[in-house]
């Protein structure tokens, strides 16, 4: 049975977040730059956004942790994405893969699988992307996910066992699947998947916490805290608009007693 992970383990690893402030090199979409590097800034971390092909292998080296996101894909940065990975892999630096709409073309898809090859040790979307990932049939509207996180768990759970990835999906209730079971996060807010880029900063943030922990817990301190900002922030909100701000006021804030109050964590098999 998978160890239980609890909200006091993921205060901890937060804490040590703080105190280690990990660079964060991303290779994301231009929708997401400056709220994934304002995430990362306000948990305590530090964020480069590098995708020049010439320098993403010179820049993995430094950096602690890496995280590709192919929302806005180009034949240069498909390119970038690859070497950056293959280098991450070589360096054994912990990796995060964001297949943003990987289902909505094909381009997407087989540049998805690819990067899949390149062993991430994490995956991170909704469950429209994680079903046509692991080759299911999956309800979506471009990027959006008409289906729910649940319904991808059996995809998800596949998925890692064949890749050895930790596969994290997103949802009214997030999911992390090792293959051999499941973590269910319930945190966050039904305004969250209103304000656009929120999701790719929260795969910023896994790459974060997989640069001082394991990736099965990793996955499930960046679902908690970030969901937890999430929910603290949008009782301050009249809608989505001040959103991320006030996401990343409440990630720079954040306390143990808050993340307890918003996070439930429960480990299943």
């Amino acid at each position: 049975m998978p160890s239980a992970i609890s909200p006091d383990d993921v205060w901890t690893a937060l804490e040590e977040l703080r105190a280690r402030r990990p660079l964060v090199h991303n290779i994301t979409n231009y929708v997401a730059m400056s709220v994934s590097a304002n995430i990362l800034l306000a948990l305590g971390a530090s964020p480069a956004m590098v995708h020049a092909e010439d320098e993403v292998e010179e820049f993995v080296a430094a950096s602690d942790a890496l995280v590709i996101n192919i929302g806005t894909l180009s034949r240069s940065w498909v390119a970038a994405m690859r070497k950056a990975a293959a280098r991450a892999a070589a360096l054994d630096k912990p990796w995060v893969l964001d297949p943003v709409g990987c289902g909505a073309t094909r381009y997407r898809r087989e540049t998805a699988l690819a990067l899949v090859a390149l062993a991430p040790d994490i995956i991170r979307g909704n469950a429209a992307e994680i079903m046509s990932l692991a080759g299911e049939a999956a309800a979506h509207r471009g990027v959006d996910s008409l289906s729910r996180a649940d319904q991808a768990l059996a995809a998800a759970t596949g998925l890692a066992r064949r890749t050895g990835t930790v596969v994290a999906i997103t949802g009214a209730t997030d999911y992390a699947c090792d293959g051999c079971g499941h973590v269910a996060v319930a945190s966050g807010h039904a305004l969250m998947p209103l304000s656009t880029a929120l999701g790719c900063a929260l795969s910023a943030v896994a790459a974060a916490f997989a640069a001082i922990r394991p990736p099965r817990e990793a996955a499930v301190a960046a679902l908690a805290t970030f969901g937890a900002a999430g929910r603290a922030a949008a009782v301050r909100c009249r809608g989505p608009g001040h959103l991320p701000a006030e996401i990343c006021d409440a990630l720079h804030l954040m306390t143990k007693d808050t993340l307890v109050r918003h996070a439930r964590i429960d480990v299943s098999v």
